[in-house]
C-alpha cells in the first residue's frame, strides 16, 4: 500500500481496529477513511454500497464485527451470526463493485473444529464439527473467508482473510459478562483485589488451554499481510505456545496484586479443550510476534487502570 492510498479501516474503534488505526498513522499512511456505526451502519446493503460509491477506497480492512466470550455467544447466537453476516457481506461485495484493490478479512480461530489436530493447520477448516457455543459465530466468519475465496476465483479480486488466535490489550472490553478470558480475568481479578475477597472464583475447570496474541503485534501482522499476501487461502497469526486457563489465571493473579486464592467453577463450561494456531504460512513469510504474554498483560492491566477504573 502506497502512503497515500485511501484506506477504509472499518471498526476503528473496537479492540483490534483501533490498534490498527494507531499504527497505520505510526506508519505515515495519512489518508484513512474511519466512520463510526452512528456515521455508518453496515448492516444496512444501501447506505455501505452509497458509501463506497463516494468514497473509493483503494484498500479496506475489514475489522469491524459482532464479538463477545462464551456467554454472550451462547445467549445471542441471533446477533451474532446476523450482524456478522450482513456486514462482511454488505463490506466485501460493495468493495467488489466499487474496485478496491485489496481487502483484508478478520476471522477468528474459533472458525475450526472443537477437536481439531494440534496445532491447527489453516486446511483444518470444516474437517470436524464446530464448538456449540460460538457456532453461530464460526459460521458467519467461516462465510466471510468463503466470500473472499469465491469472489477472487470469479471476479479476479485480491480479498485476503487472517485468522487471529485469542486476542488480548488496550482498547478491549472489559465487561464481564460479555468480554473474553484475558479482559474477563484482568477485571474479575482486580475487583477482587479492590473489594479485598479472600478467594474469587473463575469459570470451568481451568484447564482448557488456549494461546494470547496481544493486539499491537495483531495490528502488525495485519498490515504485514496487506503489504506481502496475495493469496485466497487463510493466514494464521498467533504466537506458537499456548497456556492452560489456570496458568494464566496466576500470571494475571501476579500482576494484578492480587493476594486471595482462585477456585474454578466446574459446573460451567471450559469451551474448546484447547486452542493452538500452526502459524507455520505467516512465520515462512517473515512475520513473528514480538511481546511476551507477561509483558502483554502488564500493558493491558496498565491500559486498563488508566481509562476503565
Amino acid at each position: 500500500m502506497d502512503k497515500k492510498s485511501t484506506i477504509y479501516l472499518s471498526g476503528h474503534t473496537g479492540l483490534v481496529g483501533s490498534n490498527i488505526m494507531k499504527k497505520l498513522e505510526r506508519m505515515g499512511y495519512g489518508n484513512l477513511i474511519l466512520k463510526t456505526r452512528g456515521e455508518l451502519d453496515l448492516l444496512r446493503q444501501t447506505d455501505v454500497e452509497r458509501f463506497f460509491n463516494k468514497e473509493r477506497p483503494e484498500y479496506v480492512i475489514l475489522a469491524a464485527a459482532r464479538v463477545g466470550g462464551i456467554w454472550a455467544n451462547d445467549n445471542y447466537p441471533a446477533e451474532f451470526i446476523y450482524q456478522n453476516l450482513m456486514i462482511q457481506t454488505n463490506v466485501i461485495h460493495a468493495a467488489y463493485l466499487s474496485g478496491v484493490k485489496k481487502l483484508l478479512f478478520l476471522g477468528s480461530s474459533c472458525i475450526y473444529p472443537k477437536f481439531a489436530p494440534q496445532p491447527i493447520k489453516e486446511e483444518y477448516l470444516l474437517d470436524g464439527k464446530l464448538e456449540k457455543t460460538n457456532e453461530p459465530y464460526a459460521i458467519a466468519k467461516i462465510s466471510g473467508i468463503k466470500m473472499c475465496q469465491a469472489y477472487n476465483r470469479q471476479y479476479g479480486t485480491h480479498f485476503i482473510s487472517i485468522m487471529p488466535t485469542n486476542l488480548y490489550g488496550p482498547n478491549d472490553n472489559f465487561d464481564l459478562e460479555t468480554s473474553h478470558a484475558m479482559a474477563a480475568l484482568i477485571a474479575k481479578l482486580h475487583k477482587a483485589k479492590i473489594e479485598g475477597m479472600p478467594e474469587t472464583v473463575l469459570w470451568g475447570t481451568g484447564q482448557s488451554r488456549r494461546e494470547f496474541l496481544y493486539v499491537e503485534d495483531m495490528a502488525d501482522a495485519c498490515l504485514f499481510l496487506m503489504n506481502n499476501y496475495e493469496g485466497s487461502e487463510p493466514v494464521n497469526a498467533g504466537v506458537g505456545k499456548d497456556i492452560s486457563l489456570m496458568e494464566l489465571s496466576q500470571k494475571i493473579k501476579e500482576v494484578v496484586g492480587y493476594e486471595g486464592r482462585i477456585v474454578f467453577d466446574h459446573i460451567h463450561p471450559d469451551g474448546t479443550p484447547q486452542k493452538l494456531l500452526d502459524i507455520t504460512r505467516i512465520t515462512k513469510m517473515g512475520w513473528a510476534a514480538k511481546t511476551s504474554l507477561r509483558e502483554g498483560i502488564r500493558l493491558t492491566y496498565e491500559w486498563y487502570l488508566n481509562n476503565i477504573c
